[in-house]
């Protein structure tokens, strides 16, 4: 991941900030593709970016940002595939599916320490200007750098996805 990270931006908090960019706008098109988990599909993307950064970082001109929205073309076509050979149970509705989400996430935010929860929560509190401010305001309080902070929730961010994963798939006991 550091390598990842450094080859976005060589000052880490812009390239901390460089990556969520880039995830969210992988998310936004797995979205507009009628994908059912978009941040899986961002994941897997970012991973297999990840593994190919010390073989591309050094020849690679222009942004980086294409070369993952090229991966992301393949993450795609892969997923369409699977689909079309496994079809899948219908979808149960729009509104459903969010309530199912969100008693899944509140169960799995119960599951983190005082500590977490409230560093999450503080993490997103705020809407786009705001919250770069908000964040900095947040590390220094906190004793850390910008990044450390966004290692931090990143790592708690992607436990609580796996959680509410995990719980939408069957298992209770995440």
């Amino acid at each position: 991941m550091d390598r990842l990270l450094l080859w976005l931006d060589r000052d880490r908090d812009r390239a901390g900030q460089r990556y969520e960019q880039i995830r969210s706008g992988l998310i936004k098109v797995f979205l507009c593709r009628g994908s059912v988990d978009p941040e899986e599909l961002a994941d897997e993307t970012i991973n297999r970016v990840a593994k190919k950064v010390q073989e591309i970082a050094e020849g690679y001109v222009g942004d980086p940002a294409l070369y993952f929205y090229g991966v992301a073309k393949m993450v795609y076509l892969e997923y369409s595939r699977r689909k079309l050979v496994a079809p899948h149970p219908p979808p149960p509705d729009a509104a459903e599916e969010t309530d199912l989400r969100y008693e899944s996430l509140e169960r799995c935010m119960q599951k983190l320490s005082a500590k977490n929860r409230e560093l999450i929560l503080a993490y997103y509190e705020h809407e786009s200007g705001a919250k770069i401010d908000r964040r900095k305001e947040l590390a220094d309080r906190m004793g850390i750098t910008a990044n450390a902070l966004w290692i931090r929730a990143h790592r708690i961010k992607k436990d609580l996805q796996n959680c509410v994963k995990q719980r939408l798939r069957g298992d209770r006991r995440h």
